[in-house]
């Protein structure tokens, strides 16, 4: 019965992490729409509620038409136009509210079903805290683009936002597997626990350069492939920021795509060897998942960059649908590494 119990709460959680993707999700699509600027009040409770008369679309509308994207991007919109990228924007908060209510319900009829225990308390009040952390960086990253100069949002902040969700994500689904998979079933390899840290790392820092990417839109400055425009090394490299230029993240991103592709390759066949000399099929199983998806990735990674002079400001077409599935396999290469790092990371 008390395991019964510790899997109903780690399904729980596990639906919270489905949940988050989701929302980075939108969060995808409401950029690819150049949709999130278009609210420009932030109103955590009162603002689920959409504007429901012609009067407050148009108080909505008129916030909009005061910042730097209206005036220098999207001067020629109407009100049916503002519609569509209010909705996706509002969806996106919509969904993040969603998130809190599911916690705050499951937390309620778990406490109710008595179905805590002490070791629980700390890992709660971290989602919590984590949880309003990442509502407060949103607004935060909005009111970056909110102004009267900004076409669009900061891409730093923009990127602090997806790693404070991947971080979220991962704490969840690392309190899930604690209560779903025995000790029993883990195994304590230092050394592979050390490399599939480090790699899961490495990958945190290509997830920030994705945003980074997004955010600068680095796809459109070398929609090639193999080449970045003809060269392999851009000349410009040496110039410009590593941070901040589009060229230089694009080259960053893309090679370290590459590298990642290989680490995982050596990673997976010393995960192999180690996983035959426990006899541990669980290893084997949930070492499969990484390299499959990060051969997956960077395919995606390839046909969104070619497909990047394809873009339709304001439609959903086919550089932003290999854009969503990128980012979804992204967050699933996490994952999977984060499962893998707790299988093999066991206390002795």
């Amino acid at each position: 019965m008390e395991q019964k119990k510790k899997n109903a709460v780690a399904i729980w959680l596990i639906a919270g992490v489905v949940m988050i993707i989701v929302q980075t999700l939108l969060g995808g699509v409401t950029r690819l729409t150049g949709s999130g600027l278009s609210i420009t009040e932030w109103k955590p409770i009162m603002g689920a509620i959409p504007p429901m008369t012609e009067a407050e679309w148009n108080h909505a509308f008129d916030g909009y038409k005061q910042i730097g994207q209206y005036k220098y991007l999207n001067s020629a919109f109407t009100l049916s136009d503002f519609k569509f990228i209010f909705f996706w924007e509002w969806f996106h908060r919509l969904w993040a509210r969603s998130l809190g209510v599911v916690f705050a319900i499951g937390f309620v009829w778990f406490l109710y079903k008595k179905c805590f225990d002490k070791s629980m308390i700390k890992p709660f009040i971290v989602l919590f805290i984590l949880g309003g952390l990442q509502g407060l960086i949103g607004w935060i990253m909005v009111s970056s683009g909110v102004n009267g100069t900004s076409l669009y949002v900061n891409h730093v902040k923009l990127a602090i936002h997806f790693i404070a969700a991947m971080i979220l994500a991962v704490y969840t689904l690392w309190f899930a597997l604690k209560l779903l998979i025995p000790e029993t079933k883990r195994v304590a390899n230092k050394g592979l626990a050390t490399i599939t840290g480090s790699l899961i790392l490495l990958l945190f820092v290509q997830l920030t350069y994705g945003a980074f990417m997004a955010g600068l839109k680095g796809a459109l400055v070398a929609p090639t492939w193999p080449s970045i425009d003809g060269y392999y090394v851009p000349d410009q490299l040496k110039y410009a920021s590593w941070i901040s230029d589009p060229i230089n993240v694009h080259f960053f991103h893309r090679n370290l795509a590459y590298l990642l592709l290989i680490l995982l390759a050596a990673w997976f066949f010393k995960v192999v060897k180690a996983s035959n000399a426990v006899n541990s099929g669980l290893i084997k199983k949930a070492a499969v998942w990484p390299v499959v998806l990060v051969f997956v990735q960077v395919l995606l990674g390839i046909f969104t960059v070619l497909n990047a002079t394809h873009i339709v400001y304001g439609k959903f077409g086919v550089f932003e649908a290999f854009a969503e599935t990128h980012q979804l396999v992204a967050m699933f290469l996490l994952m999977s590494l984060v499962v893998n790092y707790y299988i093999v990371s066991k206390r002795v």
